[in-house]
């Protein structure tokens, strides 16, 4: 039998998914990461290889890794991270956003606090500082998440692919890094730009002794990687190619909306981008869609998970409750409002948790209905249905609120795990 592996570094914790060549799940393993902590990225990754049985990890053909977008490393020439890691939600100052404005075009999709390419000026000032041969120590090399956990299998530092690396400025329109960002590496040649591969492409094999140490056959191949809202669009829409128009809510720790278009459409203003989408298709198309700080991260800091299931079944969906809420654990947006001074709104907060609940589930609904308008407004294709992923898909009360405010189909996708679409794509590369 022959098998391939889609590992999903997502926001709360790792999952490696194995599927056969019917793109049946043959295994599943997870463990918990500190996602701050890249040295817990190291141990968990070859932990979910080594919990798979070891038939299966023998006859792995491929893998390939997602991890979360705009999350980003610089590493030595031995592919030791040299600062500590900038997540997803850092936002870099006012004075980093400046020097972005000064070197990207006006509406660019990098002019963001928390934006790769700001954290790459952030990143390369705090090394500068630190080191006082900087340049004499080059190379120093800019790796996202998913890049560096495929370096520790294949070997190859310098390696990204064009999902993850949409945010750092790489040009998917033309397959290639835009002169004003050459021009910029020009100037900071210290810096090395990683190579792009399409996502899933095969950047080598994995090493000899990380083969013998996790089971794998050395013959085993490592693609690039996707980033994990990417991946789970993947796994919502199996194996087929969708239709224009197919829509997918990521709700994890945070809130992704993407629909399929065949065009993209990017608006710095309203943190909206488009990745490439090659999967299943003859002809490219995209995947336009925003990121919001709003989601289960809200919802855990205010309630356990017994919680959550208990109160939402003393809700009923079908009435609405009149709370406002813009439920923020810390200041800061990125769409359908791209503000990153925007506060939290959580008041008043009734004495009722089940109210309290209602509100923010009620609020989220009303900001993810809100992001499709926008989104429809802007130009993308008429939306047809709507898939859901991730730990927020189980909640029927929450599904219900949902419909309610979207008018569209809501569907829960049969595989929610964003590891099962990283398998996909291994699978089809």
């Amino acid at each position: 039998m022959k098998y391939w592996l889609g590992i999903d570094f997502g926001t709360s914790g790792v999952r490696a998914i194995a599927i056969d060549e019917m793109s049946e799940v043959v295994a599943l393993t997870k463990v918990d990461y500190e996602i701050g902590d890249w040295q817990t990225w190291e141990i968990s990754l070859y932990q979910v290889i080594t919990d798979l049985p070891i038939e299966i990890r023998k006859n792995v053909q491929k893998i390939v890794i997602d991890g979360t977008s705009a999350t980003i490393l610089i590493c030595d020439r031995q592919g030791q991270p040299s600062l500590p890691t900038m997540l997803y939600s850092d936002t870099c100052s006012s004075e980093i956003l400046a020097e972005v404005q000064a070197i990207a075009p006006q509406q660019h999709l990098v002019l963001s606090t928390s934006s790769s390419f700001a954290k790459l000026l952030a990143m390369t000032k705090l090394l500068t500082k630190k080191s006082l041969s900087f340049a004499s120590q080059s190379p120093w090399y800019f790796l996202h998440q998913a890049d560096w956990l495929g370096y520790l299998l294949h070997g190859k530092l310098g390696v990204s692919d064009y999902h993850n690396a949409l945010k750092l400025g790489y040009d998917q329109l033309i397959l290639a890094y835009p002169d004003w960002l050459l021009a910029w590496n020009r100037q900071n040649p210290a810096i090395v730009l990683p190579k792009i591969f399409t996502p899933a492409e095969t950047v080598g094999t994995v090493q000899e002794a990380i083969a013998v140490k996790l089971g794998l056959s050395s013959n085993c191949e490592i693609g690039a990687g996707t980033t994990d809202s990417n991946a789970a669009f993947l796994a919502s829409v199996g194996k087929n190619p969708p239709e224009l128009g197919t829509a997918v809510t990521s709700l994890g720790s945070t809130m992704v909306l993407k629909v399929l278009n065949d065009h993209p459409i990017n608006h710095a203003n309203y943190g909206i981008y488009s990745h490439r989408f090659e999967y299943g298709q003859t002809a490219c198309l995209w995947l336009v869609g925003g990121a919001s700080n709003v989601g289960g991260a809200v919802l855990k800091h205010f309630f356990s998970n017994q919680d959550l299931k208990e109160l939402s079944d003393r809700i009923d969906p079908d009435v609405a409750i009149s709370l406002d809420y813009y439920p923020l654990l810390k200041a800061g947006d990125r769409f359908p409002v791209n503000d990153p001074q925007l506060k939290p709104r959580l008041e008043p907060r009734p004495n009722n948790s089940v109210d309290f609940l209602h509100g923010l589930l009620e609020s989220m609904a009303r900001i993810e209905a809100q992001g499709y308008a926008l989104l429809q407004q802007l130009g993308v294709t008429p939306i047809q249905k709507i898939y859901t992923v991730g730990g927020g898909a189980q909640n029927q009360v929450w599904t219900k609120i949902r419909h309610r405010h979207l008018q569209i189909p809501v569907i829960s996708s049969p595989q929610s795990e964003a590891a099962y679409g990283s398998a996909l794509l291994a699978n089809t590369k």
